[in-house]
């Protein structure tokens, strides 16, 4: 029996299941559903602005909540709701918080793996270019660390690689057996087919945020010719089969303009997106492109244009760096998310690749508990000014001071970067984004904004 099994009785999980099967009629039900579900004050007071939200048919939220409920397949449907609304969201994050108290370090909110290092694509400055392609984490390493996730309270896995579609066979069978989880993947969208996606509606819990950096060009460019073809008859599949998925974009000095933009987003929509993750350019590796990082204009224009999207469209975006006011900081780390690479190391982020410890050898606590996660967890947040969360773009300084305090290891094995010449790369772009970041933290009001100038230095 599951965790949520355990905590709500079969008639209370039937009437929640019988309110999807008429999503249109039902919003208010499914919502009053919820509601008695929370037990949380924070979760409550959300429930209740939602339910706010949706007595205006023609407001925004109320708008996105009907093309969830209607643009998805019941079974996706029916698993995205009690999986990841009510047994993630409402009682998953009860048991994180218990279990960080008796762990004493950060239990997070999702775990992101790498099935594979291989890749049927070679993007340009890739971070996962630096990793050999040859490793591989097996169906049984994945499988142990989804059980000992679900011990802590984690019931939502993420994957990236290479290419996790590579593993498709894999990820299934995953998605099968823990059917009281829900997982996605980031994809190229390439190995996207009928079968796959009869698969993903059979099983319902499984995922994909599709990579795509503008319009035919700007992905092309980054990603070879012909992938953005591929990416767009991969998404009317999708579209098709009524499957769950959004898009995974990119922005970087060649590309900002065009993926903020109303017509991106419009055909994004079109396709069938329910949400969108933007995150902006890391210069990892030997192979780094230095001139792809976004200026601070470029970031501040998406700081902006993120926010907009969000109060006229119905589609949930978001922007992993510029959203850093709304988390107080870097979700990395273990506070909300780690990355578990192919080889198995156990990372603060997928874009910082130090670490102490093996997820081969150990156990997922005692990884949450390595010299670097403690760092993180006793660093942050890394700057007062939310604006500036991340430790490598935003403060270099913080990364490199973590490192060397731990002797975490890098883990890219093709070149082993110093962390020296890895936030050297930052220096700069960071100090330029910090005048903006300062002026529109002021800007918003924030009442910690004083300690803002002494968390910079």
């Amino acid at each position: 029996m599951n965790y949520l099994s355990r905590k709500i009785s079969s008639v209370v999980l039937n009437e929640g299941v019988h309110y999807l099967e008429n999503p249109e009629e039902n919003i208010p039900k499914i919502l009053n559903w919820v509601e008695k579900l929370a037990k949380n004050e924070k979760h409550k007071k959300a429930v209740h602005y939602f339910k706010e939200m949706t007595v205006d048919p023609d407001n925004n939220i109320s708008r996105f909540i009907k093309r969830v409920l209607e643009e998805l397949h019941p079974k996706v449907r029916t698993k995205f709701f009690i999986n990841y609304i009510v047994q993630e969201g409402l009682f998953g994050w009860s048991h994180i918080e218990s279990m960080k108290e008796k762990h004493h370090c950060n239990i997070p909110w999702a775990i992101l793996m790498d099935p594979t290092s291989a890749c049927n694509l070679k993007c340009t400055g890739c971070w996962a270019l630096e990793y050999a392609k040859t490793d591989n984490l097996d169906y049984e390493t994945l499988d142990r660390i989804i059980n000992e996730g679900k011990e802590l309270g984690i019931y939502f896995y993420l994957y990236s690689g290479g290419e996790p579609l590579l593993r498709k066979i894999d990820l299934i069978r995953l998605a099968e057996k823990h059917n009281d989880c829900l997982f996605l993947a980031f994809t190229n969208a390439a190995l996207v087919d009928e079968a796959l996606c009869q698969e993903m509606a059979r099983v319902g819990n499984l995922l994909l945020a599709i990579s795509v950096e503008g319009f035919e060009k700007e992905t092309d460019m980054r990603r070879g010719k012909g992938t953005f073809k591929k990416i767009m008859q991969a998404m009317n599949l999708l579209k098709e089969h009524s499957l769950g998925f959004g898009f995974s974009t990119c922005y970087h000095s060649k590309n900002t303009e065009v993926v903020g933009s109303d017509e991106y987003i419009d055909l994004m929509m079109e396709k069938g997106c329910l949400f969108g993750w933007y995150f902006t350019y890391m210069p990892l590796g030997k192979n780094a492109v230095v001139d792809l990082i976004a200026t601070a204009e470029q970031r501040e224009h998406m700081y902006h244009r993120v926010r907009e999207i969000r109060n006229k469209e119905p589609i949930f975006v978001l922007d992993f760096w510029n959203d850093g006011e709304y988390l107080e900081g870097c979700i990395a780390g273990g506070r909300y998310y780690l990355h578990i690479n192919a080889c198995g190391d156990v990372e603060p982020c997928a874009f910082i690749h130090y670490s102490n410890i093996n997820i081969k050898d150990t156990t997922l606590i005692e990884a949450l508990k390595s010299p670097i996660f403690r760092q993180y967890n006793e660093s942050q947040p890394f700057n007062l000014n939310h604006l500036r969360p991340c430790p490598l773009l935003d403060n270099p300084e913080e990364l490199k001071r973590m490192v060397h305090e731990t002797q975490a290891f890098s883990t890219q094995t093709l070149d082993h970067e110093d962390v020296e010449v890895l936030t050297e790369r930052c220096l700069k772009p960071s100090q330029k984004w910090a005048q903006r970041a300062e002026r529109l933290w002021r800007e918003s009001g924030k009442e910690d904004y004083a300690g803002v100038n002494e968390a910079s230095k």
